[in-house]
């Protein structure tokens, strides 16, 4: 749990409830899960695909997207199941110098170097926060080093 970068179509807009916070959405699509829940619903029996998976239901899941529509980068928490922490971007770079700029929380209140943004932007993922000689860092930058 952490922080990840998703691939979104460009116009992507996260949903949101009445209230304004954003819908938490698991990473990956529906259609993945569904097949491995009936792959673990064959081989092991429902009963066992529901205690591992619970009952996969699309709403909770990131749009299936053709790959050439799904072009830019979006960061997200995926703490809880998943909600945005920055707009989406052309490139990597873009989104890793908004993170950086904006002060993007890579941990609690702690933020994190643009490099360390870059790594995650280009696909990396970094846990939550990092405990090294007694003090506790961010994942994003802990991971980069």
């Amino acid at each position: 749990m952490g922080r990840e970068v998703r691939m979104v179509a460009k116009d992507w807009q996260h949903p949101k409830r009445d209230n304004g916070s954003y819908v938490p959405l698991l990473g990956g699509s529906y259609s993945a899960a569904e097949k491995e829940f009936l792959k673990i619903a064959n081989e092991k029996g429902l009963q066992e695909a529901v205690d591992y998976m619970g009952c996969p239901e699309k709403e909770n899941y990131m749009p299936d997207w053709a790959e050439n529509e799904a072009t830019y980068y979006m960061m997200y928490e995926d703490t809880s199941e998943g909600t945005p922490i920055s707009p989406a971007f052309e490139t990597p770079e873009a989104l890793a110098r908004w993170l950086t700029d904006n002060n993007a929380s890579a941990f609690a209140g702690q933020t994190a170097t643009y490099e360390s943004w870059l790594r995650v932007a280009n696909g990396g993922f970094a846990c939550s926060a990092v405990l090294h000689h007694g003090v506790i860092e961010n994942g994003v930058d802990a991971l980069s080093r």
